[in-house]
């Protein structure tokens, strides 16, 4: 999946939480959005495996949750956020397809690692490929939540997430012959 799909995952679970405590509401965004897509930094070295914690990454998730009921602040519950939404993310690669640049050409059969058995989960496949249709239709849908509960700078990164992830949509199975062939 993208990772503006991820973003407006995270951001969409903290949402009813933004609602219930409007003053955390920016907090929570911020985290929510940077967790979605702090996974995805591991793309300079192995994909889907250095940062990406499918399994172990509930453990940070839970305690920095309860970590923000029981002291509750801007801090916590952005740090929350941001756990909860990375852990995620990570969970939710396996829903997708395989990370390949063609993916529909030649797919593997590995999601993303499973850190705790020492193995490659194998993918669902239930979005083809990050930047498939299914996967820009699933973006706005999730993006819904950051419209309709935020305003301000934060409906402004949803917009224009919103837009970029239609934008790669529209491209993405030609950026293929775009891409160099020493970035495979």
């Amino acid at each position: 999946m993208m990772a503006t799909t991820h973003a407006f995952a995270g951001l969409a679970v903290v949402a009813p939480v933004a609602y219930a405590v409007p003053e955390l509401a920016v907090p929570l965004a911020v985290g929510a959005l940077c967790g979605g897509i702090a996974p995805d930094l591991d793309v300079a070295f192995v994909h889907r495996r250095t940062l990406h914690f499918p399994v172990y990454g509930v453990v940070p998730a839970a305690l920095a949750v309860a970590v923000a009921v029981v002291a509750p602040g801007p801090l916590t519950a952005g740090l929350a956020a941001f756990a909860v939404a990375a852990w995620l993310h990570a969970a939710s690669d396996v829903l997708g397809g395989s990370p390949e640049l063609d993916p529909w050409t030649d797919p593997s059969d590995r999601a993303v690692y499973d850190h705790r058995h020492g193995r490659w989960l194998r993918p669902r496949r239930w979005i083809g490929y990050d930047g498939s249709p299914g996967d820009a239709t699933l973006a706005v849908v999730l993006a819904v939540p950051g419209f309709v509960l935020f305003d301000g700078p934060i409906a402004a990164v949803v917009a224009v997430g919103v837009a970029v992830s239609l934008g790669y949509a529209l491209v993405r199975r030609r950026l293929v012959d775009w891409v160099p062939d020493w970035v495979e």
